[in-house]
């Protein structure tokens, strides 16, 4: 329980720093910011798979801020939310499980989450649908958060941050306590290791918001209980609390599910080829 209170108190930086930006960005929003967003939606993929993979637990979070904001497209959240590495890095050096593997998982989630990004951007574009607008009344509207009151950039970010930490903390102790009393074997009876069926199987368990998840599926598979294809279909589709902050910042519950949802196919697809590679 201990370690479950760190885990979340070490997400609140990034969720206050992410609403500080947003606010100081809204404070200044206008053309110039609408025609750099412009300007950038193509590159967004590039640099959120990369930095994605960074291992840490607030990038997702925060680039789901950003996209309900309207300040990242759709693609480079799918490809944020794809590359994002956790509990995955330090299982496997703690176990001394082979660099090169460690490093080919790290290269294949930040290639997928780049390819990935790359599509869905160019599928956006094919439809005429036009760079993000910035939007952060639309986070404002339903939080008693002082925006429109002009008070500054601190306080505002600091009440959203808190409402959201308080969100994550609910949802993720249930998911914690359910995995107390399910006892953390019960992902062991799931067919991790078969063909084609472990990988989607993989894939909705990845979305579980919690980090041990990804810990038991990362020691599951040292310890032969699942394959390769699985392994990366639900690192693949692990965003942390990612989810949680885009169904609670973005009021579009028709496009939280479309990311969600393409979070999951790609997942899987690219869980499927990772089974041939590694």
């Amino acid at each position: 329980m201990i370690d479950f209170l760190l885990d979340n108190l070490l997400l609140f930086p990034f969720l206050f720093a992410t609403y500080l930006a947003l606010e100081a960005m809204e404070a200044r929003a206008g053309g110039a910011l609408e025609r750099l967003l412009g300007r950038a939606r193509h590159w967004g993929p590039v640099v959120g798979a990369v930095a994605g993979a960074v291992p840490q637990c607030g990038f997702s979070a925060a680039v789901a801020s950003f996209y309900a904001g309207g300040m990242v497209t759709a693609g480079t959240l799918v490809a944020v939310f794809l590359s994002t590495s956790d509990e995955l890095i330090p299982v496997f050096l703690s176990a001394h499980a082979p660099m090169g593997l460690l490093l080919k998982i790290v290269a294949l989630k930040t290639l997928a989450g780049l390819a990935a990004g790359l599509l869905v951007n160019a599928a956006l574009r094919l439809t005429g649908k036009g760079p993000p607008v910035p939007r952060m009344d639309e986070l404002c509207a339903h939080s008693r958060c002082g925006c429109s009151e002009h008070r500054g950039i601190v306080r505002p970010a600091l009440i959203h941050a808190v409402e959201i930490f308080v969100f994550i903390l609910v949802v993720s102790g249930a998911v914690e306590l359910a995995f107390h009393f399910a006892g953390e074997d019960a992902l062991e009876k799931l067919v991790f290791n078969r063909p084609f069926v472990g990988e989607m199987v993989a894939g909705l368990v990845g979305f579980i918001p919690n980090c041990a998840v990804s810990v038991m599926e990362a020691q599951l598979y040292l310890k032969g209980g699942m394959s390769a294809g699985a392994l990366m279909a639900g690192s693949l589709t692990g965003s942390g609390v990612g989810l949680l902050v885009l169904f609670r910042t973005n009021r579009s519950i028709r496009s939280n599910l479309a990311i969600m949802g393409l979070v999951y196919v790609f997942g899987v697809l690219f869980g499927w080829a990772a089974g041939f590679l590694l």
